[in-house]
């Protein structure tokens, strides 16, 4: 059969996996236990078999969601995980040991970075460049580096990394390559064509899209041979090398941390997956028009989003996006304006925590997420006190700009 497209494959994907009295959606397994009924069998899937044995390392639910994202991707294997950062986490823990060296992008969600400072307590040494130049990543190795981590997007800047550069670069010298997706999905950013060892998206956000679900994914693109890679266990290394990474991920961040995600969270998952493109497309649709009514405002001093030309990687998302932006923006309110009282006149925007949701959300930056960096750390990544981060819904675009207007009024 001919290959299919994006949203085809994804919406036949449990169909097509031959599910029970001929279902369109795999069904939701809530049990915690699986028997068997042969004892050397429950011993072969204990000893690297396939198969399930107790929740806490996934269900048939579980591995339904997890087919779907190595299909996204376009990837060799998917370990899920409760959330976006439990598969951050898993990811650094399992794979790099005290003494080992991780470069990381500068610009990256300020939970990313508050988990970055508890692995360098934890004896990884982490040196933070700016990735918008691969230079400035090289120019950060050592011999103990082992990783570098980037954000596609990064938020709230929407600074977009030389993710094709530093991926050649990683591969000439061996290094594991993390890029996290979540903020232009699978179907913006094809992530496996930079060369990206592991893929990790927050499921809680494009994927799901509905505001009822979290999750995470780390997914295994199959292209680095984890032979070469000294912190593998003894017990991980059988079979094809290709699968040893995330063999371990799964094994450490599910079965030693706990890291699981419940199989309600992955059948909900699951199924706002299948409208990621139908989605997606209104999304950039509604930012860009946002975007450029914002940019003529007087009472807003910048707009920050990749699909406005004067923004810096503009030529780089359009190449890498496939002409598409994402939904993420950030706003720079005129300094005479007071962020609270702008925010408590929105009519249809929810002022909100949360990210690549139906419903466009915003929130005051400097104050919220960025608060405990204080006010240095926060200059130095160009977070002001009037910067806001706007996620783009799936509303009306005439709506949203028309709330920013009466709000600014």
């Amino acid at each position: 059969m001919a290959k299919n497209g994006f949203t085809t494959t994804i919406v036949h994907s449990d169909r097509r996996a031959s599910v029970e009295h001929g279902a369109i959606h795999k069904p939701m397994h809530p049990s915690s236990e699986y028997a068997f009924a042969d004892s050397r069998e429950l011993a072969a899937v204990f000893q690297g078999k396939a198969g399930f044995t107790y929740a806490r390392q996934g269900t048939p639910t579980t591995a339904a969601l997890e087919s779907k994202i190595s299909q996204m991707e376009g990837a060799a294997g998917t370990v899920s995980f409760a959330t976006g950062m439990a598969a951050l986490a898993a990811t650094f823990f399992t794979l790099l040991k005290a003494g080992d060296h991780l470069i990381s992008s500068q610009h990256i969600f300020g939970n990313t970075n508050s988990l970055l400072g508890t692995l360098a307590d934890l004896g990884v040494s982490v040196t933070m460049v700016d990735a918008t130049d691969e230079r400035n990543v090289a120019a950060a190795w050592r011999p103990e580096t082992r990783m570098v981590f980037t954000e596609s997007l990064a938020n709230p800047g929407t600074q977009i990394a030389d993710l094709a550069g530093i991926g050649q670069w990683c591969k000439e010298k061996n290094l594991v390559y993390v890029v996290d997706n979540t903020l232009v999905s699978p179907l913006l950013c094809k992530t496996k064509e930079v060369g990206a060892t592991l893929i990790v998206n927050s499921l809680s956000k494009h994927i799901g899209g509905h505001g009822n679900a979290l999750g995470g994914a780390v997914t295994d693109t199959g292209l680095y041979d984890w032979s070469h890679y000294p912190n593998i266990a003894e017990p991980y290394r059988k079979g094809s090398p290709t699968s040893w990474g995330l063999t371990q991920i799964k094994k450490k961040g599910l079965r030693d941390m706990g890291g699981t995600l419940s199989s309600e969270a992955a059948h909900r998952l699951a199924v706002g997956a299948e409208t990621l493109s139908l989605r997606m497309h209104k999304i950039c649709a509604n930012a860009l028009a946002l975007a450029q009514a914002l940019a003529q405002h007087p009472k807003v001093a910048k707009v920050h989003y990749p699909g406005m030309p004067d923004h810096p990687q503009h030529e780089r998302a359009r190449q890498l996006f496939g002409g598409l932006f994402g939904g993420l923006m950030g706003i720079e309110l005129a300094d005479d304006i007071d962020v609270f009282d702008f925010l408590n006149r929105l009519k249809v925007l929810a002022l909100a925590t949360h990210l690549g949701d139906n419903r466009t959300l915003v929130l005051p930056m400097a104050h919220t997420i960025y608060y405990e960096m204080g006010p240095e750390r926060r200059a130095l990544m160009g977070i002001s006190d009037n910067f806001l981060r706007v996620s783009i819904g799936i509303e009306d675009a005439q709506d949203l700009i028309g709330d920013f207007n009466q709000a600014l009024a």
